[in-house]
């Protein structure tokens, strides 16, 4: 697995980067929330806090967008906390996505309006981080004893920045390759996911039919650029190198022209209208790439068996990111809100109720424990499906830095990806235009405070 990076700027620095990140025009011009004046000039600290003498709140409120229609499956963890602990947590529903949910988080900063609690995706955490607006963990959680030693060390440390952890893992996720095993077994295939791309180009044509459409793919922010991370890393290829955007390389162009062609060529791939995941429970398509957290939801849906598997590999080999969300602690608000969610955290990554998560909604446990459970033993036996995933987080690397921590390179990104699958547009020209924009919003945004 690739090394994750580490961040080694000073103080000062990341005061002087979160000044210039707080231009409410330059965030707004490159496509993500902006920030506003009330926003913290620095990344929060709670080293002043003595929370031995705090008293926890009776009431917080968790913002969530309940990852993989997960709301009946946190209402239940509440109600088993507030039962145990005697706090109330309000549940809201912030977005329908977690770009929503960062954009109403947003606008709620520096207000009485915020939450306790909030998603902090893959993609927003940084920015969320450089705001100022969440916690540092790392006291709280020595504080309350989280045994954050017992979490997946990965799937932690994706959270880590300036020597300290900002949320906790808890609906984490990869893309799996879902596949329809009736159609499979009609035309003859072998019951397995295909192990190269190369290999599905030939398996395609015998899945294609009036009615049914060999691979469905998705589309939209903070989903086709986070897909397309298997095509290009499996060809080569990476959005960028650290700050440096390296979309102009033929190993990048490769990747996108390859699936242009199953798209407008071959026709053994189509982009969903809406929900390709659904088209897939739907029997639309023979298969399809989804989320982890998609899982549960496809094996009620589906009226057929229901395979997974590692994505395929391209000719670099395997190639898989990581994503969904981790939950973090607004740093606005009072030491007594902030205990209290610090517990509300501790006992939603606890390992029965991660146990009860996972199996509930097919995200992957992020505890060690919690994946080796009794309670997960029986799920992979009764389901093999939710395996994959666990399994395939010995493939997974780090995200391109172009598209996780540059404002804006997940929309230009997608924008890009979007007009080549969908208008058939030249991958050159579109990769050009988001890495020109990409690249502006590190120069100005970035690249003078580093």
């Amino acid at each position: 697995m690739s090394p994750r990076p580490q961040f080694d700027l000073d103080r000062r620095q990341l005061i002087q980067l979160t000044a210039i990140f707080g231009g409410a025009a330059a965030l707004a011009a490159c496509g993500g929330p902006s920030v506003g004046s009330d926003v913290a000039g620095g990344a929060a600290t709670d080293a002043a806090t003595d929370w031995a003498s705090v008293t926890p709140a009776k009431e917080i409120t968790w913002w969530s967008n309940h990852p993989g229609a997960s709301r009946p499956v946190e209402e239940e963890l509440i109600k088993r906390f507030t039962t145990e602990s005697g706090i109330k947590v309000n549940l809201v529903t912030a977005g329908a996505n977690y770009d929503e949910v960062a954009q109403k988080f947003q606008a709620a900063t520096g207000t009485d309006n915020g939450p306790d609690v909030v998603v902090s995706s893959d993609v927003w955490w940084f920015r969320y981080m450089i705001n100022g607006q969440i916690l540092p963990m790392d006291q709280l959680a020595e504080h309350l004893e989280f045994d954050t030693a017992d979490y997946n060390e990965t799937l932690y440390s994706d959270y880590r920045y300036d020597d300290a952890h900002w949320a906790v893992p808890y609906a984490r996720s990869t893309p799996l390759f879902y596949y329809n095993k009736d159609a499979w077994a009609a035309a003859g295939l072998p019951d397995r996911s295909p192990k190269t791309w190369d290999e599905f180009t030939e398996w395609a044509p015998k899945l294609a039919s009036a009615s049914m459409i060999p691979l469905g793919l998705g589309k939209g922010t903070s989903w086709t650029a986070w897909w397309f991370c298997n095509f290009l890393w499996g060809r080569g290829g990476a959005y960028s190198d650290e700050w440096s955007m390296t979309l102009d390389s033929p190993e990048a162009l490769d990747a996108a022209k390859f699936v242009q062609s199953m798209i407008f060529d071959d026709k053994i791939a189509a982009v969903a209208a809406t929900d390709n995941v659904a088209d897939f429970g739907a029997g639309l398509t023979a298969c399809t790439i989804g989320s982890t957290g998609s899982l549960t939801g496809i094996l009620e849906a589906a009226k057929f068996g229901v395979g997974t598997g590692f994505l395929p590999e391209g000719p670099a080999g395997p190639a898989c990111p990581t994503g969904g969300t981790g939950v973090a602690i607004s740093s606005n608000r009072s030491p007594e809100q902030q205990l209290a969610a610090g517990m509300f955290l501790k006992f939603l990554t606890s390992t029965e109720s991660t146990a009860y998560f996972s199996s509930n909604t097919g995200y992957m446990p992020v505890r060690t424990s919690a994946r080796d459970s009794d309670i997960m033993a029986e799920v992979y036996k009764t389901s093999p499906q939710f395996r994959t995933a666990v399994d395939q987080l010995e493939t997974t690397r780090v995200q391109d830095w172009g598209r996780v921590f540059v404002p804006g390179g997940d929309k230009e990104l997608t924008t890009a990806l979007e007009s080549i699958i969908l208008q058939q547009g030249d991958p050159a020209e579109a990769f050009a235009t988001a890495s020109t924009a990409i690249q502006r919003s590190y120069e100005q945004n970035v690249e003078p405070y580093l």
